[in-house]
C-alpha cells in the first residue's frame, strides 16, 4: 500500500508540475478544443491574471506532492482545480477527459491515503 501512496503521489505531482511550467513556457502543443470550451478558456486568459497564476498553483503543488512536503495542503489547494479540469471536460469539451478523470482518481486514492491529516479540516465542530 504504500508503494502505491508513494507512486500515485509522484506521478500526481509530476503530472502537475509539467503542466504548471507548460501554462509558462508552452512546450506542450494545445490540444484541439470544442468552440464552448476555447470561449470559457479565451475568457480566462482575458482576465490576464488567472492563467498565470493558476499555473503558479500547480507547479508549486506539483512540487509540494513530488516531495512530500504539506502534501496534504497541496491536495486541498489542487483539489477544486482539478474538480474544475474535470467538470470543463466533461461539460465542454469531452473529448479530452481521460487525462482529468485519472488524475481526479489518483487524487481522490490520495485523500483517502492521506485521510488523518484531514480530519480537522473535515470536522463539523473543530477543536480550539
Amino acid at each position: 500500500m504504500i508503494k502505491t501512496v508513494v507512486a500515485s503521489r509522484i506521478l500526481l505531482g509530476l503530472a502537475f508540475i509539467v503542466f504548471g511550467l507548460n501554462g509558462f513556457f508552452y512546450f506542450l502543443p494545445p490540444p484541439p478544443i470544442a468552440p464552448h470550451g476555447q470561449a470559457f478558456l479565451q475568457a480566462l486568459v482575458a482576465s490576464g491574471y488567472f492563467m498565470p497564476f493558476l499555473a503558479g498553483l500547480k507547479t508549486i503543488c506539483g512540487f509540494l506532492l513530488l516531495f512530500n512536503v504539506w502534501a496534504a495542503l497541496a491536495m486541498l489547494v489542487l483539489a477544486p482545480i482539478l474538480v474544475n479540469i474535470f467538470l470543463f471536460h466533461l461539460f465542454l469539451d469531452p473529448r479530452g477527459i481521460l487525462l482529468p478523470l485519472g488524475l481526479l482518481l489518483l487524487l481522490l486514492f490520495l485523500g483517502y491515503a492521506y485521510r488523518r491529516a484531514f480530519r480537522e479540516v473535515l470536522a463539523m465542530k473543530p477543536r480550539y
